[in-house]
């Protein structure tokens, strides 16, 4: 079992940057994926990023370079810096793992972001 705990959401302005940290504790192999999630209302769950044990990311073509996910391995926590923030970037999102070596992916609980315009 793999545990997820994130932080740092809240409402900012549309601009304005926010950072969103996640911990990852548990069955953690050396050879993993972290990444990031999103939900708006209304919408299925979309891909934000993901960053993987050696540093490998994918973005999801809507963000236009606004976001960087990172990690630290030591500390098993993957950190998203969103910036100049929009008000289609509101959603819940969701911390994601998964172990390369193992079925299953897990997920955080979510942390709520609001963009007001």
């Amino acid at each position: 079992q793999v545990q997820l705990v994130e932080s740092g959401g809240g409402k900012v302005q549309a601009g304005e940057s926010l950072r969103l940290s996640c911990v990852a504790s548990g069955r953690i192999y050396s050879q993993n994926t972290l990444g990031w999630y999103r939900q708006a209302p209304g919408k299925q769950r979309e891909l934000v990023a993901l960053i993987s044990n050696w540093g490998g990311t994918r973005y999801a073509d809507s963000l236009n370079g606004r976001f960087t996910i990172s990690r630290d391995i030591n500390k098993n926590t993957v950190y998203l810096q969103m910036n100049r923030l929009k008000p289609e970037d509101t959603a819940v999102y969701y911390c994601w793992f998964k172990n390369y070596s193992a079925s299953g992916d897990y997920w955080g609980q979510g942390t709520q972001i609001i963009v007001a315009s």
